[in-house]
């Protein structure tokens, strides 16, 4: 069975209905869990529990510590191409805008790593548009090479892949797989997916369970907050999560929190979410689920991520630049969103330094291997 099977089980406008319904006492019921449902789930992320956050943010910030310690983990996107084949209503590489092309040659992205590693990173994130001929699997193959001596821990975040791809990417160096369903709601993500491979639904969300079954280390997920009703979006990766830690236990999970952000072509969000929202939202999933990795972007601004690590976020970017070799130089290449807080690694370590917390710039898991 695959989560697809699972999925098509479920109807967004009920489980939309049953977060609505929830009332204080439900939250109250759920805050008392040691050990919580995808129904206390609901709750949480339910309007009812907005009063609660006070509460919520006490819970998890207990539990990420008892977990993860007072720690943080560093990490920074290398994006490698802006070309895609794919027209996405929100997202500034979409094929529909018309805007200079690039894609990283060898020597480019060795300088970006020369830059890269200056700030103290040991992990990697690496970033492109879906243009399976010009950034396919051997272009990915022969950037790993090139990167495997430099860095501990290499994520991608790229176009989803065959099962066999993802087995010959991971001797080469490959580490975690973030791969973000947009929204679940399957009417609305064709209509913000109206052209290329990335408009297939079901491949893409089968995409976890290729990765599961290729034994890739970390698998990522994530909705773009906003595409559609967040509350419901967020049930729906809750129950992709569950899903995949019962089926391929030997794997890491993390969840990302990426909300709209201005950029080329953007659309404008159906579901607007505040900062309060975001915060009930990630002491929600930490409440659910205490081993899962949170992870926060550069799209929040400083006084969130000032605060937000110490109440659930285990995992924060810094420095981030979005758009191709902006790390090395001033290429012409649009960025595929706007950055919110800009400070330098060194500014975000200081910050996180000075509250308390150790910040981890070495994933240490692929020692272990």
């Amino acid at each position: 069975m695959a989560f697809r099977d699972i999925f098509d089980t479920y109807n967004w406008q009920d489980i939309r209905d049953g977060i609505y319904a929830k009332t204080a006492a439900d939250v109250e019921e759920a805050l008392h869990k040691s050990t919580r449902t995808l129904e206390d789930f609901k709750a949480l992320i339910s309007p009812a529990a907005l009063p609660y956050l006070e509460p919520m943010a006490a819970e998890s910030s207990r539990l990420t510590q008892k977990r993860f310690g007072r720690t943080v983990q560093m990490y920074i996107p290398m994006y490698l191409s802006n070309e895609c084949q794919n027209i996405c209503t929100y997202c500034g590489f979409s094929l529909h805008n018309k805007i200079p092309r690039t894609t990283l040659t060898d020597e480019q992205i060795l300088r970006e790593v020369e830059i890269i590693k200056s700030y103290g990173y040991d992990h990697v994130l690496l970033v492109t548009g879906e243009a399976t001929h010009t950034v396919g699997v051997d272009y990915f193959a022969h950037a790993l090479e090139l990167l495997r001596p430099h860095f501990s821990h290499i994520s991608m975040e790229v176009q989803p892949l065959d099962r066999e791809a993802y087995e010959r990417l991971m001797p080469l160096g490959l580490s975690a797989v973030l791969v973000y369903q947009e929204t679940y709601h399957r009417d609305r993500y064709k209509e913000h997916h109206p052209k290329g491979k990335k408009s297939n639904f079901y491949y893409r969300l089968d995409t976890p369970d290729r990765l599961g079954k290729a034994g890739v280390h970390k698998i990522g997920l994530g909705v773009l907050l906003g595409l559609d009703d967040w509350r419901t979006d967020t049930f729906f990766t809750a129950l992709h999560l569950g899903y995949l830690e019962r089926t391929y236990w030997k794997t890491r999970y993390s969840i990302s929190f990426p909300r709209l952000r201005p950029a080329e072509g953007l659309a404008a969000p159906v579901s607007v979410m505040s900062d309060r929202e975001l915060v009930q939202l990630i002491c929600a999933y930490r409440l659910l689920n205490e081993e899962v990795e949170l992870s926060v972007s550069t799209r929040e601004s400083e006084r969130f991520r000032n605060n937000i690590f110490r109440i659930g976020a285990t995992t924060m970017s810094a420095g981030s630049r979005t758009d191709p070799g902006g790390y090395a130089s001033e290429l012409e290449a649009l960025e595929q969103f706007e950055v919110s807080d800009e400070r330098t690694p060194q500014q975000i370590a200081h910050m996180i330094t000075s509250q308390g917390y150790d910040v981890v710039w070495k994933d240490w898991d692929p020692a272990f291997n």
